[in-house]
């Protein structure tokens, strides 16, 4: 793999905050040609520093104003239980994310709803209605402190 010089690091940078800022912005902030700035873009991405340049949406303005993060502890630690969690995470869009623990919980998600309602129908009728679940523990995110898209960068 190779190594990120400076001008990766400050490319990758500003990258996360707006990957659709145009060459040649980056290059007038970044005191680089606009084709330095494709060329070097263009080989992050070849590298797998770049993963992908997703559209952030404003959750508010879709009506999805309940966020939370649920903590699931499963019945069984097995395979199957474990591929189960994954099938229902991918078919619930209202499960932005999901990750697996260590600790009590087994796995959290982070979800958006429209409502308190929306929330309830999902914890009770989809997550404590399934079979690979034991216990379902959630909280109301109250307000976003800080975003969550920008890794910290070495340098």
């Amino acid at each position: 793999m190779t190594k990120l010089d400076p001008k990766d690091i400050r490319l990758l940078a500003h990258l996360q905050i707006n990957a659709q800022t145009p060459a040649q912005d980056l290059a007038d902030h970044l005191g680089m040609s606009a084709s330095q700035i494709s060329r070097r873009r263009q080989r992050l991405e070849a590298e797998g520093f770049i993963t992908g340049t997703p559209c952030r949406l404003d959750p508010d303005k879709l009506g999805l104003t309940v966020q939370a993060f649920i903590q699931i502890e499963t019945l069984a630690h097995a395979k199957g239980t474990h591929i189960a969690i994954k099938r229902l995470v991918a078919t619930q869009p209202e499960i932005v994310a999901a990750w697996t623990l260590t600790g009590d919980a087994d796995y959290i998600f982070r979800v958006f709803c429209t409502d308190l309602s929306a929330l309830n129908r999902l914890v009770q009728d989809v997550l404590l209605a399934h079979p690979a679940i034991g216990r379902v523990h959630s909280q109301i995110v109250m307000d976003q402190v800080k975003d969550d898209t920008a890794l910290p960068l070495p340098g």
